[in-house]
């Protein structure tokens, strides 16, 4: 994948995980450090959520982790702003 084409997908995946911070009130790195300690939902209508939850940001890290290594691939010196929004052009 490009620069572009990653960014485009860690955007979406913010929209998604606003939209389950906004519902529940609650961060998602406090979230998914929780979850992955082992927290129980305390309603089992939330389940469905959680595991979105947890799966959309196991995504989106994976994505900027990619966008990361993308930039030194494309800009193996320290990245300059000119240049990178060349790339994105």
């Amino acid at each position: 994948m490009n620069l572009q084409s990653l960014m485009l997908d860690i955007h979406a995946l913010e929209q998604d995980l606003l939209r389950l911070e906004r519902k529940y009130g609650v961060r998602s790195e406090t979230f998914y450090a929780a979850y992955c300690a082992g927290d129980e939902p305390e309603d089992d209508a939330w389940v469905l959520d959680f595991a979105e939850w947890a799966g959309t940001y196991r995504a989106w890290l994976q994505r900027q982790a990619q966008y990361r290594n993308q930039l030194q691939v494309e800009q193996p010196n320290p990245p300059s702003l000119v240049g990178l929004v060349r790339l994105a052009s």
